[in-house]
């Protein structure tokens, strides 16, 4: 017994596939190889990423509606292929060899934008300083390579916080309260990462060149691949459980064969598999729960299942396999909820950039500027400021008033996210509606220095910080946490397709109001000039769809029901 206590009773493996020893694999020693590589790839993506708007719109040439729009469009894509990355690591790779695949793609895709952006006849002719002008072979490459990074993402985004979750035994109870702690710090490393980015690799590519600017991030790329190789006998390994949408689908399908069968009263007489183990690989045994009872259906045991011999699980599924299903349903509405928070979210990277640029980006009275994407690192510093203070002091005040394990529970702490951000976007809008007006009295429409510092954007920076902080850490742990044993890549992806389709909508939501706003001559709420323009609108339209969705929110936190596991893998 005392031989068995020193392996992990989760189904993990180590990297010769045999059970992991708690004493040699595992925990934080692991950790720091996964939390070096994320760091890394973040500092890379956002040095890449936090100027890219500015870059189609002066070296690409693109008017401000479209290079928002086509930052948007690309950066949705990358918060969209992690399904594609899931789908194979819970399937057939396991998180490990996804992470390994997927990240030389990611290093190619920088490589080439490096190149793209440096070697002549790939590189936009410039005639001056931000006035190029690019053939479409190109604008090709390099769209080209910002997409092979996305495809490069796919594989790295879902898997790594849940990797680095693997590292800590569910069964055992002191490893399970430090993986809290996991994601703090996971997102912690992320913010550092993009400090990095916001500050010194922007002021790069605005100053010495877009070649470095994107060689930089390449080079630190191919260091994150190479701080992930290093901890490789330290990890612990998840089995991949085979294709989750298979087992998805067949729960579906032998549900309507069945919907004319009643589900009986006692729930101990659905069908389950008689051992210890659930007959999903990597997976715990699912306690029934008594919402979504059509899906039961799937679980009833008919005369003709019992004649039949062997199961056939387009027929007949067991209730883990049904509570997979349902586990994944009950997630569905608090994922949309996140859409619209990180609709609000991505303005970071778009319009909160070109406000910027029609302000005065001199530091005090000297002749240095400040690059307008620069401001995304006080986003950055108000994270880092806020993850040890509720790590270190919000949790264990929350835990003596509310007697939670984790101070919060995982939605309270998204909600209060939520809230958060909605203070951003008034924050920005008050912020437009000054600059407007200064513009207006002094009639400075053709200036592009009015004269209010860059500075005042800092509180819609540091606002959406601490947003971040209770929002996003709190959805990769429910997310987690809520999955499914061998869906866990799937339900992280799933989280992170709020993310795209916040930059999708946001995108929409870009379209539509310049086709309305434009009408009759009109220059817009977003036009290349700002100044004509009514920015402070965008933003007011934000604030009210973030306190709409905030009401939504509450409503469907308030019915979620929490999945139960029972037993262990061995």
């Amino acid at each position: 017994m005392a031989e068995e206590d020193n392996y992990t009773k989760d189904g993990t493996l180590d990297y010769r596939g045999n059970p992991a020893d708690k004493k040699k694999t595992g925990t934080w020693k692991a950790c720091r190889y996964i939390l070096g590589t994320e760091c890394c790839e973040r500092l890379a993506y956002y040095g890449m990423s936090s100027n890219l708007v500015r870059y189609f719109k002066h070296q690409l040439n693109q008017h401000s509606a479209t290079a928002t729009k086509n930052q948007l469009d690309w950066s949705g894509t990358c918060y969209a292929t992690p399904l594609l990355g899931a789908f194979l690591a819970d399937a057939y790779l396991g998180r490990y060899w996804t992470i390994a695949c997927f990240s030389i793609v990611y290093v190619i895709g920088m490589t080439l934008l490096t190149l793209s952006a440096s070697v002549p006849g790939l590189k936009p002719k410039c005639y001056e300083k931000d006035v190029c002008n690019p053939t479409h072979t190109q604008t090709a490459a390099c769209f080209l390579a910002l997409y092979l990074i996305a495809l490069g993402t796919g594989g790295i985004k879902p898997c790594v916080s849940s990797y680095g979750a693997d590292q800590f035994d569910d069964a055992d109870e002191a490893e399970k309260k430090r993986k809290s702690s996991f994601f703090n710090w996971f997102y912690f490393s992320i913010n550092i990462g993009a400090l990095v980015a916001s500050s010194v690799l922007v002021w790069v590519q605005d100053n010495v060149g877009w070649k470095w600017g994107f060689g930089i991030p390449a080079v630190v790329m191919a260091f994150a691949v190479l701080s992930f190789f290093s901890g490789t006998r330290l990890y612990r390994n998840q089995k991949p459980g085979g294709s989750p949408l298979t087992r998805i689908s067949q729960v579906i399908v032998a549900s309507l064969r069945k919907y004319r069968v009643q589900v009986p009263a006692d729930k101990s007489l659905l069908y389950e598999t008689a051992d210890s183990e659930s007959g999903i690989k990597g997976s715990r045994k699912l306690d029934h729960t008594n919402d979504l009872g059509f899906f039961d259906k799937a679980a009833v045991e008919t005369e003709s299942d019992q004649r039949k011999g062997s199961i056939d699980r387009w027929r007949l599924c067991s209730v883990t396999q049904v509570e997979e299903l349902k586990a994944i349903v009950r997630l569905l509405p608090i994922w949309a909820t996140g859409i619209i928070f990180s609709a609000v979210y991505n303005q970071m990277g778009n319009v909160f950039l070109l406000q910027g640029e029609k302000m005065d980006t001199r530091v005090g009275n000297t002749s240095f500027k400040i690059p307008p994407a620069s401001l995304g690192a006080f986003d950055t510093i108000s994270v880092i400021i806020w993850v040890p203070i509720y790590d270190q002091i919000i949790v264990p005040l929350a835990r003596k008033l509310t007697g939670h394990k984790n101070g919060l529970t995982q939605l309270q702490r998204m909600g209060i996210g939520f809230f958060i951000s909605i203070f951003s976007m008034l924050s920005a809008g008050v912020l437009e509606v000054i600059r407007l007006q200064i513009v207006k009295r002094h009639n400075f429409y053709d200036r592009d220095d009015i004269p209010i510092s860059i500075f005042w954007q800092v509180p819609q920076y540091f606002i959406i910080g601490c947003a971040e902080v209770f929002t996003f850490i709190g959805q990769l742990e429910f997310f987690y946490d809520q999955a499914p044993d061998a869906m866990r890549s799937l339900c992280s992806a799933l989280s992170l397709t709020t993310n795209a389709l916040g930059n999708y909508s946001s995108s929409l939501l870009v379209t539509i109001v310049t086709s309305i706003s434009t009408r009759n001559g009109k220059p817009g709420w977003i036009p290349d000039n700002l100044n004509y323009g009514r920015l402070d609108y965008f933003f007011w339209l934000l604030a009210v769809l973030s306190v709409v969705n905030l009401g939504a929110f509450l409503v469907v936190a308030k019915r979620y029901t929490y999945k139960r596991s029972v037993g262990t893998l061995r």
